[in-house]
C-alpha cells in the first residue's frame, strides 16, 4: 500500500512541477491556434518538460526511496568489526576516486548484490547485501564496493537520468506527431479539433516508441557496467574484480531480492537470454569477465 502511495505522490509531483514550469514558460497548449493541428514548438517544450521532470524527480528522491524500498540499514556508528571494515574500505576507495564519502548501508537480502544511487557524486549511497558480506571474501567485497564507487565517480546516475529524459521527450513528442498525422488523414473537411482517433493513436504510439526507447536506455546501462568494472579493477584490484564477477556468476541462479527500481543500479541482475538480453540493464557476466581479462592483456 505504501509503495502505491509513493508511486502516486511521485507522479503528482511530476505533474505539479511540469505544470508550474510550463506556466512560467508561457506554454498553455501544444495545439495550433486553428485547433486542428499541433504547435510543434510548444509541443517540443511540453514534451521536454514532462520528459525530464519524471527522470529528475526520480533522481532527486533516489536515495530515500532506495533506503525505504531495500530496507537499507545505514551505518552511522559501526557496531561490529565487519561494519568497521566496510566503512574504512568505502572511505579509502572514495578518497582514491576523488569523491566525497557516500553513505554506507547494508540491506537484508540473501542474494549477493550491491548498488549505488544518489543525485550527485558527492551525495551518494552505497549499499551491500547481507548475503554478499557473508559469502564473499574481503578482497571480493572490496572489488564490488570499488565497482559501485566507480558508478558514483563516473556520474552514472545523472547520465542515466539525462538519457531517460531525452528518450521520454522523444516518445511524448513523436507519439503526438504521429497521432496528429493519422487524425488529419481521417478527419473530414470542416471538422474542428482533434478526433478520438488521435488519442488512440497517441496511446499505441507511446507504447511502441516507449519499448524502443527502453532498449536505448538499457544499452547505456549495460555500457556503464563495463566502465564500472574497469573502475573497480583500477580502484581495487583487477584479479579481485574478476573473482567477484565469477562468484556472482556462480550464484546468478539465486532469485533477485532487490526491488525492481534498484535492479539497474545493482552489480548483478541475473541471467538474461534472447530478446530479454536486449532489455537487460546488465551485460552477461561472462562478457564482463572476458572484457576485464582482455584489458589485462592489452
Amino acid at each position: 500500500m505504501m509503495r502505491i502511495a509513493l508511486y502516486l505522490l511521485t507522479n503528482l509531483a511530476v505533474i505539479i512541477v511540469a505544470s508550474i514550469t510550463l506556466s512560467l514558460l508561457g506554454v498553455d497548449s501544444y495545439l495550433a491556434d486553428s485547433g486542428t493541428g499541433l504547435n510543434l514548438t510548444n509541443l517540443l517544450i511540453f514534451s521536454a518538460v514532462f520528459g525530464f521532470a519524471g527522470s529528475f524527480i526520480s533522481l532527486l528522491i533516489s536515495k530515500p526511496m532506495a533506503k525505504w524500498s531495500a530496507r537499507v540499514k545505514i551505518i552511522e556508528q559501526p557496531s561490529s568489526q565487519a561494519e568497521q571494515w566496510l566503512m574504512q574500505t568505502v572511505r579509502e576507495l572514495s578518497d582514491k576516486a576523488g569523491i566525497k564519502m557516500p553513505e554506507v548501508g547494508i540491506f537484508p537480502a540473501q542474494q549477493s548484490n550491491a548498488f549505488a544511487t544518489g543525485w550527485n557524486k558527492n551525495d551518494a549511497l552505497v549499499a551491500v547485501s547481507q548475503g554478499l558480506l557473508t559469502r564473499f571474501r574481503p578482497e571480493e567485497v572490496r572489488a564490488v564496493l570499488a565497482h559501485e564507487i566507480g558508478h558514483v565517480a563516473n556520474g552514472d546516475m545523472v547520465t542515466l537520468s539525462l538519457i531517460q529524459g531525452i528518450v521520454n521527450t522523444f516518445v511524448i513528442f513523436a507519439a503526438r506527431v504521429v497521432g496528429s498525422v493519422v487524425d488529419s488523414f481521417f478527419r473530414r473537411d470542416g471538422e474542428g479539433g482533434l478526433g478520438f482517433g488521435y488519442y488512440i493513436v497517441v496511446f499505441v504510439a507511446e507504447i511502441i516508441f516507449g519499448i524502443a526507447a527502453s532498449a536505448i536506455v538499457m544499452w547505456f546501462s549495460r555500457f556503464r557496467e563495463y566502465r564500472a568494472d574497469a573502475a573497480g579493477a583500477r580502484l581495487a584490484d583487477r584479479n579481485s574484480m574478476i573473482a567477484a564477477l565469477q562468484r556472482l556468476k556462480a550464484e546468478s541462479e539465486v532469485p533477485n531480492q532487490m526491488p525492481d527500481t534498484l535492479v539497474a543500479f545493482g552489480i548483478n541482475s541475473g541471467l538474461r537470454h534472447g530478446l530479454q538480453a536486449l532489455f537487460s540493464s546488465h551485460p552477461p557476466l561472462d562478457d564482463r569477465i572476458r572484457a576485464l581479462q582482455e584489458s589485462r592483456h592489452a
